[in-house]
């Protein structure tokens, strides 16, 4: 979406060959799946945990509100063309309350338009299924395909169909895509798809998730990524100043805090309840989505004066950014937050034209 100010900046470059560099050596691991004793049962998002670990689901809805909540979503699904075209705006307040677990995956079926492509298409994924594909990217698919969420019922051993369809979906996209072909942080994205779609649907949503919503991320270089991080900080300026003071003070580069968050789209950052209420509003409202959580994570961790004056380094304020308040991260604050952000529309369209210029005096000079 934006640009930084200058695709040279040395700080970019090298927080993107740090993250490469990080991503090799630490399995792609989800916050919500790490635990030192495991339980003998999953829990209900399909993990092992330590019991110390596990919650219990805070429902607030009665059986009868949650039955009520899938008939709408059902009818919706049922009448999609029409939604999107007349009442798009209700189907976004449906997004925002949160999509029910059980009409979730057909949901996001639709939401991210990949129903329409596997129709379109119909025999293109078991086409590419029996191609080949690049070695080398076959090659690198196969050591990362193991370290995606490896706590998870689906993913716990090469046995578990898990990690033969994330191979499958991978290296189908690669083929499917070229020009793209495979970047690492593309796994826990296609990982998490599997573990609410069959192989094929998971396929064409992460399709329009890589090609659509998350356009140019992959490509080598990065390039998308460093213009949005220069536009996150300029929207960090107006939605908490003292904040984006603290970071231009220690001279943190929004690519050593927000790489992780955006190429995987919050699948590594995030607890499980909250992830799946941020993805159904991403897969109805777009990227804006992520920003917004960035610049909630932002801000409610860097606020208080305290935080900020223990944080007087560089590495200090990596550290409070890297492993937030877990207060900060659950499912009503963020959720609660993201649409009470002093920020609009207006603003994202600015910081974007703004991004989008400095990018292209960039390129001349």
């Amino acid at each position: 979406m934006a640009t930084s100010p200058t695709s040279t900046n040395t700080n970019s470059t090298n927080s993107v060959s740090l993250h490469r560099q990080s991503s090799k050596n630490a399995d792609s691991i989800s916050i919500c799946s790490t635990t030192s004793a495991f339980s003998t049962c999953p829990d209900r998002h399909g993990f092992y945990r330590a019991p110390s670990s596990r919650r219990s689901p805070q429902e607030t809805l009665t059986r009868e509100q949650i039955m009520a909540r899938e008939k709408k979503w059902l009818h919706m699904t049922n009448h999609w063309q029409e939604y999107m075209s007349k009442n798009y705006k209700k189907l976004r307040e449906r997004c925002r309350k949160g999509i029910p677990q059980a009409v979730r995956p057909r949901a996001w079926f639709y939401l991210t338009g990949a129903y329409q492509l596997q129709e379109k298409y119909q025999n293109r994924y078991s086409d590419l299924l029996r191609q080949h594909g690049n070695p080398q990217i076959i090659e690198e698919i196969k050591k990362d395909q193991h370290r995606q969420f490896p706590h998870h019922e689906m993913f716990i051993d090469e046995e578990k169909p898990g990690q033969k369809e994330l191979f499958n979906v991978l290296k189908a996209y690669s083929i499917h895509n070229p020009k793209v072909g495979y970047c690492q942080a593309q796994a826990p994205i296609a990982a998490f798809l599997l573990m609410h779609l069959p192989s094929e649907q998971a396929f064409w949503c992460f399709v329009t998730i890589c090609d659509k919503y998350l356009k140019d991320y992959f490509t080598p270089g990065l390039e998308m990524l460093q213009r949005d991080a220069a536009m996150l900080n300029g929207l960090l300026k107006k939605t908490s100043p003292s904040v984006y003071r603290h970071l231009q003070k220690h001279k943190v580069d929004p690519l050593l805090y927000m790489t992780d968050w955006f190429l995987c789209a919050l699948t590594r950052t995030l607890p499980w309840d909250t992830l799946l209420r941020v993805w159904d509003c991403f897969l109805c409202e777009g990227i804006k989505i992520l920003f917004k959580v960035a610049l909630v994570i932002l801000g409610a961790s860097l606020s208080s004066h305290k935080v900020r004056k223990q944080a007087n380094g560089l590495c200090e304020t990596l550290e409070v950014l890297r492993n937030p308040p877990k207060k900060y991260l659950e499912a009503d604050f963020i959720m609660h937050h993201i649409f009470r952000l002093n920020i609009t529309v207006e603003d994202f369209i600015h910081e974007h034209k703004k991004q989008e210029m400095l990018h292209r005096k960039a390129k001349v000079s």
